[in-house]
């Protein structure tokens, strides 16, 4: 079953590669599509869409990051934010801005 999240990452997410790191961890999980994106209040916000295994996966990762983060807190957004945000497109995870 496929499944779609909006999720906010919050701690010290910015400036230390975390982007970069979750394009790969997408890619190693595997069958993930979306985006990455810094928001402007501090945290990253991830959109992704796919099995929902590889989804629970993902954002279990989300919680941990990559070595030089610190998560302080992984929330679940509710609709979209913004209509100028991009759609996810199937088979790619990308950075955005």
């Amino acid at each position: 079953m496929d499944k779609e999240v909006y999720i906010k990452i919050e701690g010290r997410v910015q400036g230390i590669g975390f982007r970069y790191w979750a394009v790969k961890t997408a890619e190693n999980i595997g069958g993930i599509s979306g985006w990455v994106r810094n928001a402007p209040d501090g945290s990253v916000e991830i959109l992704m869409s796919g099995e929902e295994e590889k989804i629970d996966a993902m954002i279990l990762a989300c919680h941990k990051g990559p070595p030089l983060s610190r998560v302080d807190r992984v929330s679940f957004i509710i609709g979209r934010v913004s209509s100028f945000l991009p759609p996810i497109e199937e088979g790619k995870f990308i950075r955005v801005w």
